[in-house]
This record gives structure tokens, C-alpha cells and sequence, in this order.
């Protein structure tokens, strides 16, 4: 299944292998639009965007307190921002060997919610997702 012709599309990864592989899907079954070649029409490259989002501090510092600095809010934003650069390296890994224009970007917030939210905001054409567990999605 190749589509093309899309002109963003939006993964959202987290830590776990489902949204790695949803983001190997997409490289391996999903098309860009390409670059207008010269004098042509002026369309934008299509480009993957890497969605990742943060739970908000007070969120996160109740969800595994074992895996957490112990060091207040700094601490804790630290942790979260070498756990972030860590997904992006592994995604952007990924993509390396790829002809596709990438971008990352981070939000702060419910992942149900920030995702939806970002689909929209980018004008995404399609979202794509790993699977979260085996139970239905409950909203």
C-alpha cells in the first residue's frame, strides 16, 4: 500500500515499540508529496512530522515516582527532556536512510487530547499511531 502525494503527516511516539513500529509503517507505506521541480507550480514538499507529547509535570511525577529524580520540578524536567531526546534519536534514527523531509515536534500535555490537537494545528493529512494496548481505545 503506497499513498502519495500527502503533504504532512503526523506520527506520535512515545517509548514504547508499538509507536515505532507505526512510525516504520509509515516509511515503509506512505509517500510525500515531492519538491515542485523547477518552474513548476510552487507546492510545498510534503514532511513527516514527529509528534511526541509530555505529560505535564504534575502528571508525571505521580505516574512511576520509582523512575523519577527525586530532585523537584527541574529534576523532573530534566528527566523528561533526555526521555524525550532519546525517542527522537530512535525515531530520527529511523528515518535517516529515507529521502523524507522530518520534523520533530513536542507538546506538553493529555497524549489523547495534545494528539488530536496537533493534527489539527499542523493540517495534517493523515495521523498515524501505534497501538496502545489490546483493550478497545476508551475516550
Amino acid at each position: 500500500m503506497a499513498t502519495s502525494n500527502l503533504g504532512c503527516v503526523v506520527v506520535a511516539v512515545d517509548s514504547r515499540e508499538e509507536s515505532m513500529k507505526a512510525l516504520r509503517w509509515a516509511l515503509d507505506n506512505l509517500r510525500l508529496r515531492p519538491a515542485a521541480a523547477a518552474g513548476a507550480a510552487a507546492a510545498d514538499p510534503g514532511v513527516l512530522i514527529i509528534l511526541h507529547v509530555q505529560h505535564p509535570l504534575s502528571i508525571a511525577s505521580s505516574l512511576n515516582p520509582g523512575s523519577i529524580p527525586s530532585g523537584g520540578p527541574s529534576d523532573v524536567e530534566a528527566h523528561q527532556q533526555r526521555t524525550t531526546d532519546a525517542i527522537f534519536k530512535r525515531a530520527l534514527d529511523m528515518c535517516a536512510d529515507r529521502n523524507v523531509t522530518v520534523r520533530t515536534e513536542v507538546m506538553i500535555g493529555d497524549p489523547k487530547v495534545m494528539i488530536c490537537k496537533a493534527t489539527v494545528t499542523l493540517y495534517a493529512d493523515l495521523l498515524v499511531i501505534g497501538r496502545h494496548s489490546i483493550r478497545p481505545i476508551s475516550w
